[in-house]
């Protein structure tokens, strides 16, 4: 015969998460972490934010390079185009950014990949993602899709090995920006001359009413 607490663990047990989770009465839901961050560039202002919550160790590796200034004075240095990717068999548009070129010495160690799969964050227009070769090879470079690039997510055919990128974040404000340093003099996928990021800051996150 089963005792009342033995009932009640049983009960507990095959409730969902989400609700073992749930506020108490009267309570607010907590919500997601996220921080935004402007990246003031030659060609204008670019305001993003950060999804902690889904991408939590991809925004800190982020985080780290922003808070030790790494990325004032980086650049823009790439941009990927329908045209000027002629061996590649699957296009995307993108445009691809790194640290302060004289202090690349500091580039950290490289971070484990958090897939799309697992995150749940999608290459949409406007993500913000981070470059790398093979997995869990991604430093400081990260890069800023251009319309929706599904072949960026995690089973996409960008690169061979299938496992997708690490999108960790999206524009908020400041696509034409984007848009306009994607259009910027080239030599091939570089950019001739790079676009320079003059201050890149963390912003207070709004709060909603």
């Amino acid at each position: 015969m089963k005792t009342f607490a033995s009932a009640c663990l049983a009960v507990l047990l095959t409730l969902p998460a989400a609700a073992l989770a749930a506020p108490k009465k009267g309570g607010k839901p907590q919500a997601p972490k996220s921080v935004r961050v402007l990246l003031q560039t030659e060609k204008g202002d670019i305001e993003i934010e950060l999804d902690e919550a889904r991408a939590p160790k991809t925004v800190r590796n982020f985080l780290m390079y922003l808070d030790a200034g790494l990325y004032e004075g980086g650049v823009f240095h790439r941009t990927v185009t329908p045209d000027n990717q002629p061996n590649s068999p699957v296009k995307i548009e993108v445009i691809q950014a790194g640290i302060n070129p004289a202090r690349q010495s500091e580039d950290k160690a490289p971070i484990p990949l958090e897939r799309t799969k697992d995150t749940g964050l999608k290459h949409v227009d406007g993500a913000l993602s981070m470059a790398r070769d093979t997995p869990d090879t991604a430093t400081s470079d990260f890069f800023i899709c251009l319309g929706d690039q599904p072949e960026l997510d995690f089973g996409g055919k960008r690169n061979p090995d299938g496992q997708g990128f690490a999108a960790f974040g999206r524009v908020v404000k400041g696509m034409d920006v984007v848009r306009a340093i994607q259009k910027s003099p080239r030599t091939e996928q570089k950019l001739t001359p790079p676009v320079r990021i003059l201050k890149a800051t963390r912003l207070a996150t709004p709060t909603k009413g």
